[in-house]
């Protein structure tokens, strides 16, 4: 038996606090009555509508996706683009990305269909660390990085701090290789930031999220989390730090 409000959640119809909001305005219902109780509980036999449509039950699954460049963070696009849920042909649950990245950068992405899992990661008071790691134009000096570091003015406001690192630079060739680690997650942020301290950025990749890496995995290639990572990352959402037991 689980609260109404979590079963919503983890549907991915809205967020916890948003399904309680949707109980109390009588737009939930449980075998075809309205409830607008918060403590009512339900099993996985009992029929669940929001809004007069019913909630289609699944098991939670939770994957780690390596995204190529060329292919968009959803589950479907209107202009016939690669989406990242076609790397999924043969799954029967309807997953979804947690958050995006852009269509232009590679890396870690996690999907899910856990609703509230992927609201609590996506929650900007979580500040899971995301490390990209980018190749830009030019060679930045000590200064403009620790512009980044210190948290920059973009045209959404001021950025957070920052951990940033120089991995390596070509004068000749005029780029550089950077990591850097936020937490955020605005729109196109890690190429505005450095955008914004004059060095455009030619390839971007996201490494971590959070305690996750790639391990190995190749472009377009993904793999289940085990049952002891998604413990890990709720309890980073919580602000705990969890020892591997």
């Amino acid at each position: 038996m689980e609260r109404l409000q979590k079963v919503i959640a983890r549907a991915g119809i809205a967020s916890r606090r948003k399904a309680e909001e949707l109980i109390k305005e009588g737009r939930v219902k449980v075998n075809g009555k309205v409830v607008t109780e918060l403590g009512v509980k339900v099993s996985s036999s009992d029929k669940v509508s929001v809004n007069e449509v019913q909630i289609e039950k699944e098991e939670p699954v939770y994957f780690l996706l390596y995204k190529p460049r060329g292919v968009i963070s959803s589950v479907n696009d209107e202009k016939g683009r690669k989406v990242v849920t076609d790397f999924f042909p043969l799954l029967k649950e309807r997953i979804y990305p947690v958050g995006r990245l852009d269509y232009d950068t590679s890396g870690l992405l996690l999907l899910t269909n856990d609703g509230e899992f992927a609201n609590s990661l996506m929650h900007p008071k979580s500040e899971i660390q995301k490390v990209y790691v980018a190749k830009i134009k030019g060679v930045p000096v000590r200064e403009s990085l620790r512009k980044l570091e210190k948290g920059i003015h973009l045209e959404d406001g001021k950025t957070a701090p920052a951990k940033v690192k120089m991995l390596s630079s070509d004068k000749l060739k005029q780029t550089s290789i950077v990591e850097i680690t936020i937490h955020e997650g605005r729109n196109r942020q890690v190429r505005r930031m450095f955008e914004a301290i004059g060095h455009d950025v030619l390839k971007l990749k996201r490494e971590r999220y959070g305690f996750l890496e790639l391990n190995g995995l190749k472009a377009g290639e993904a793999r289940e989390l085990t049952h002891h990572e998604v413990k890990q990352m709720r309890a980073l959402t919580l602000g705990v730090t969890k020892k591997n037991s």
